[in-house]
């Protein structure tokens, strides 16, 4: 195909194309003529990788660089290729607290060896969690902690299922788009069904309109969960349960 049909199809503008070919992102063209090259469906699929890595993904240009030179690697393994694009898109914020940071590292190297996860607690994602551990005692819900081990089992299934739906893809492009955005609209999603759950967990708790202690309504459940109490009392409402 042309490039102005390779635009057409990836949805990407003829002068980012060629930017990206200029940048070394995205390969040169089969020469048809002196001044036209064909592509094929390798462009198309490279053009989606890289619009992931930047739209969904966030990365900068030398950032998708960097994964896409991975990609390329043919003597990397595949789950290298996956494990280094996830780590580029869970980068934590760099805030150091001091102690309190070294203490929410060590509770996630803790959770790590007590799941039997064969994942280095010290890298981007372990520490990312160390640092919502410390905003979490922070704001003073230091004992939400305690459900570490809960959303860990429910982590799981997820993960596993994320894998499932990776592994139907063949090319290794379409392996990484799939990471790139099942990482970021795939916790999305997550978060949206939790709140969900939320808010039918809380309607059961309490469908007499009463909290556990007397009070009117109940609230949403865990850190993160906005929206949790307006909503249940939204249900509970239109349940007849006031």
């Amino acid at each position: 195909m042309r490039i102005g049909e390779l635009s057409r199809r990836s949805g990407v503008p003829v002068p980012t194309i060629k930017y990206y070919v200029r940048e070394g992102l995205l390969p040169a063209g089969q020469l048809t003529s002196p001044n036209q090259a064909s592509y094929d469906d390798g462009h198309e699929r490279r053009l989606r990788l890289i619009r992931a890595l930047l739209d969904v993904g966030g990365l900068s240009l030398a950032a998708i660089g960097d994964v896409l030179r991975v990609v390329d690697d043919p003597e990397r393994p595949v789950h290298k290729v996956l494990g280094f694009a996830a780590k580029r898109l869970a980068q934590p914020a760099g805030d150091d607290p001091g102690p309190e940071l070294d203490d929410a590292r060590d509770e996630v190297a803790e959770l790590v060896e007590r799941r039997g996860w064969r994942a280095d607690a010290a890298g981007p994602a372990g520490e990312s969690l160390a640092e919502v551990i410390v905003a979490l005692r922070r704001a003073g819900h230091g004992g939400f902690v305690e459900l570490l081990d809960a959303y860990a089992a429910a982590a799981e299934p997820v993960a596993r299922a994320d894998l499932d739906y990776v592994g139907r893809r063949v090319a290794r492009e379409d392996l990484v788009e799939s990471v790139v955005v099942g990482t970021v609209l795939g916790e999305a999603m997550f978060g949206a069904l939790r709140r969900l759950a939320h808010v039918d967990a809380s309607a059961r708790a309490y469908e007499d309109g009463r909290g556990a202690d007397g009070g009117e309504g109940g609230g949403g459940v865990g850190a993160g969960g906005s929206g949790g109490a307006s909503d249940a009392g939204d249900a509970s409402d239109a349940d007849g349960g006031g």
